[in-house]
């Protein structure tokens, strides 16, 4: 079996295991993909698309500082993808009030990243500012595609793209005005702890040798068109990969979604084993 195929498979039964249900049919690459390494990744990107016309991604590739999109300007919800932007909105106004982030809003950023806490993540979106402090920062990070809801003042339902979400990852990893050095280190630290049960998609090449700071979110727009946004995003680095890696899709059920972006997330870390992003 090729490493492609090994990843991938195995990225679809950590995402089936203990869920107790039958495995989701989604179409993948018929055969490992060859050529350089953006020959390769438009390949898989094309395989997937099959799946879905509701997909997008975005990857930076840090070994090389080349960028590769495949829809990357695909928007949609942000659901719980948006809580490393509302921890962010915290950590700036408590500065903004003159010290830290108090010890309770501490514990509600811990549990709103590394557990996906909705409850604490409603708490800090109201104590940070909600809607207009989130367009705020997304303004001052130049995430241009990012935007709150016209309609709905929620933090999950505030819209953005694969790519913006590539260029937050990238800007908390290198440095803003927006944020200090601080909040950025900090970030960075709650991200490296999300729970395993939530580190599919751009975590499926998570082990001892290769290290994640991720967030993924997912939500069922029932009043609408029925669909699950499911998204994920992070940097990858290890096993001679170094990498930031933003996809979002939406599919009939939040296990599809999952499953497609699992499969998306191994056959990239197998696609970049092979060379750099040129």
């Amino acid at each position: 079996m090729s490493r492609r195929a090994f990843l991938a498979g195995a990225a679809a039964t950590a995402a089936l295991a203990g869920c107790g249900r039958a495995p989701v049919d989604i179409r993948t690459p018929t055969a490992s993909p060859t050529g350089p390494v953006r020959a390769q990744l438009a390949q898989i990107m094309d395989a997937y698309a099959a799946n879905t016309d509701r997909l997008g991604l975005a990857l930076r590739d840090l070994t090389s500082g080349k960028d590769f999109e495949f829809r990357g300007d695909y928007s949609s919800q942000s659901a719980s993808m948006a809580k490393v932007m509302i921890v962010a909105m915290a950590l700036r106004k408590a500065a903004a009030d003159g010290g830290e982030l108090p010890f309770e809003r501490m514990t509600q950023a811990s549990n709103a990243i590394i557990h996906s806490d909705n409850d604490s993540a409603d708490a800090l979106w109201a104590y940070a500012g909600g809607p207009d402090a989130y367009q705020m920062l997304a303004n001052e990070l130049g995430m241009t595609q990012t935007h709150r809801d016209p309609d709905k003042d929620f933090w999950s339902w505030t819209w953005t793209t694969p790519s913006d979400q590539r260029l937050l990852m990238d800007r908390i990893m290198h440095g803003t005005p927006a944020l200090t050095v601080q909040d950025r280190f900090y970030l960075l630290d709650l991200m490296s702890k999300v729970e395993q049960a939530h580190t599919w998609g751009v975590g499926a090449p998570k082990s001892t040798d290769v290290d994640v700071w991720m967030k993924n979110g997912w939500v069922q727009f029932q009043s609408t068109d029925n669909l699950w946004a499911v998204n994920s995003m992070g940097h990858v680095q290890g096993e001679g990969r170094d990498y930031i890696l933003a996809m979002m899709c939406r599919m009939p059920t939040f296990e599809a979604g999952k499953q497609l972006l699992n499969d998306i997330g191994g056959d990239v870390f197998a696609a970049l084993g092979s060379g750099k992003l040129e």
